[in-house]
């Protein structure tokens, strides 16, 4: 099946093996043969506004005909994120306290985990709440770990999330008893957390949908990135997240001569036969090493040619 069939692309691998170019070249195929596409950098260190040789940043901005792109800024979403969570505790605590949980809060915004937390929440927002306006959406990730962290939260925060409930309800049925008239307690926070598991485990079902989420790898035809892709395809497989597709990229291309190159293409098919016997499951698209970056949309409308749809 063709990977431009997916509603829904993750783009992964290890630093520096082309994600970036390849998710927008698909997305570029996507848009130019009609299809309404999001392209979404979930990477701090974005290389799309590099790669279309404009500012495009943390709001969704036009490329070209049906092609709008998108990198999350963590420190932004952060912000929105706690901005958010203070609203959503207006009138649940005392006026007397809000002034020091605002603080907390604001302490938090820095703390380690705080910008992953914001991204997901974004990424959990372009999944559920743009699916209806675009054809496709593709995301172009961060490296490997980051990319199995940021895929594997649906499943972790849900378990998290339900252990919260458990103890909110808990909570909520002794302060009944001990009101001792039998009236369930309101309480705003569990309804928060309620949405917030209800969120996750929508977004966990669409990425699971074999026929709507695809997940794909680029690796470089060398011995680092091979291993990394083995380990990462092995990890996701546990989150029952299938990689079904590589892209093998820059490969030396056969017009590519001198003796130097002579010995680099002979390292180099001894990879590829590695990487043929270790993905057998996978489908394998291969695009040669170019001479220069990607670095304007005619460059990548002739580099996309690569990836054209069956």
């Amino acid at each position: 099946m063709s990977i431009h069939t997916k509603k829904i692309l993750f783009i992964g691998g290890k630093g520096g093996v082309g994600k970036s170019t390849s998710a927008a070249a698909i997305a570029w195929q996507l848009a130019k043969s009609g299809k309404k596409t999001l392209l979404v950098s979930t990477d701090p260190a974005h290389n799309l506004g590099h790669i279309f040789s404009r500012d495009i940043g943390g709001e969704t901005v036009e490329i070209a005909e049906n092609l709008h792109a998108l990198e999350i800024d963590p420190e932004h979403e952060t912000k929105k994120y706690i901005d958010s969570v203070k609203e959503n505790i207006k009138g649940t605590v005392q006026s007397s306290m809000i002034e020091e949980v605002n603080r907390q809060l604001d302490t938090a915004q820095a703390s380690p985990g705080a910008d992953e937390s914001a991204l997901f929440d974004k990424l959990v927002s372009i999944i559920l709440e743009e699916e209806g306006e675009y054809d496709h959406l593709v995301f172009d990730t961060a490296p490997t770990g980051h990319t199995i962290r940021l895929l594997t939260l649906p499943e972790l925060m849900g378990v998290w999330i339900e252990g919260l409930l458990k103890k909110r309800q808990k909570t909520n049925e002794n302060y009944t008893q001990l009101l001792n008239d039998g009236e369930p307690v309101e309480d705003p926070i569990y309804d928060v957390l309620l949405t917030r598991q209800n969120r996750f485990s929508r977004a966990r079902e669409i990425m699971l949908e074999s026929g709507k989420t695809g997940f794909i790898f680029v690796l470089n035809p060398e011995r680092l990135p091979i291993l990394e892709t083995k380990k990462a395809v092995g990890l996701l497989d546990k989150y029952h997240l299938h990689v079904k597709t590589l892209i093998i990229n820059k490969v030396l291309p056969d017009e590519a001569d001198g003796t130097f190159l002579a010995q680099r293409r002979e390292h180099e098919q001894r990879y590829l036969k590695e990487i043929e016997d270790t993905f057998k499951d996978q489908n394998l698209i291969r695009v040669p090493l170019l001479p220069h970056d990607i670095t304007t949309i005619e460059e990548l409308d002739r580099f996309s040619e690569y990836y054209e749809m069956d």
